[in-house]
């Protein structure tokens, strides 16, 4: 795990107090979605499906920053869309970081060698580039619709470490993934030098162009036992080992759908990114009108059966991690034990 000590400890506290203050639903990273706009035209997304009007809007700086207060949660992550296509991506990133809020920019990286150039960003502990890698140059590019995207990420990727940024890789799996390919890209990050790595399995994602390819929960933990069986200990993985023994079905969890609320153009999405049903006007109502026990694998919702990603069930692993003995000695055995 490559998660640095500071941002462990914020995390850590901040599980605790929730816990102390009998808090049993509380949120981990307020996924923050400042528009929907996206120079690419991956299979799996389906973003950019909205119709033009909505595409062409964004969030101003102001509401992004009150949904960030009204959440409270420790960690931001601002996908899209392509956030470095968003206008006040430098001023919103600035703001966040003063308040100390540990971001997450995910992009794919096509505009950042450009954004770092022009100044936009300043290397913090607090700032992440998380940059959407879904294999080596074959797959990538397969995945993102669009040759030459993988040689692309890999030069912005460089350039952000020259300059002495935090990066980190996404990367999302389907039924296609070729195990030792995997292990082979696993390699390539490393040797690359990025901090860490996120893996998590498609989801069926109702937008998405091509439906035909998601992981079913069977076939996932398959796939992932045969990526993550023997890690090399050069790998870095910038999640909780316990997600990453869940994957893998040596782990059985729920989903935690208010772990990573998401706020967007039409405010907070109910119940979680993926599965659209409506909107709640503040976080508060998000927490205390949606009927939670209807989602996740255990609650019988047909949509929910096959879900194993990252957003749903890392908070669940970062919940037992922080929040019991038990679970914090799991994790410390998960990462001695398998290097994970």
């Amino acid at each position: 795990m490559s998660v640095p000590i500071s941002q462990m400890w914020t995390v850590a506290t901040y599980v605790l107090r929730q816990r102390l203050a009998g808090r049993r639903r509380y949120p981990l990273v307020l996924m923050l979605e400042p528009l929907f706009r996206c120079n690419l035209a991956c299979a799996g997304c389906g973003k950019i499906q909205y119709p033009g009007h909505v595409l062409r809007r964004h969030l101003t700086v102001e509401q992004c920053l009150a949904a960030v207060d009204e959440c409270g949660a420790p960690m931001v992550s601002i996908p899209g869309g392509e956030p470095l296509m968003y206008p006040d991506i430098g001023p919103l990133v600035s703001a966040l970081v003063q308040r100390r809020k540990y971001v997450y920019l995910c992009t794919n990286a096509i505009l950042l060698k450009e954004k770092l150039e022009a100044g936009l960003f300043a290397p913090s502990k607090y700032l992440t580039f998380s940059v959407h890698m879904d294999g080596l140059r074959e797959e990538h590019d397969e995945a993102v619709c669009r040759d030459g995207v993988f040689d692309q990420a890999v030069e912005g990727i460089r350039e952000a470490m020259r300059r002495g940024f935090r990066v980190t890789t996404n990367t999302t799996l389907f039924e296609t993934a070729e195990p030792m390919r995997v292990r082979q890209f696993f390699d390539a990050m490393m040797d690359l030098g990025v901090e860490g790595m996120m893996i998590s399995p498609g989801y069926s994602y109702a937008k998405a162009p091509d439906q035909e390819h998601f992981l079913r929960r069977q076939r996932a933990h398959q796939l992932f036992r045969a990526i993550l069986e023997s890690p090399k200990r050069r790998w870095r993985f910038n999640q909780s080992p316990l997600f990453l023994q869940f994957l893998m079905g040596e782990q059985d969890y729920d989903c935690t759908p208010w772990g990573n609320p998401t706020y967007n153009l039409f405010g907070w999405q109910r119940p979680c990114y993926l599965l659209q049903e409506g909107y709640a006007a503040s976080f508060r109502e998000l927490m205390e009108t949606t009927d939670w026990e209807n989602y996740g694998c255990k609650s019988g919702n047909e949509r929910c059966r096959d879900c194993m990603v990252h957003s749903g069930y890392e908070a669940t692993a970062v919940d037992r991690t922080f929040g019991s003995w038990r679970g914090f000695r799991d994790t410390v055995v998960a990462t001695v034990a398998s290097r994970l």
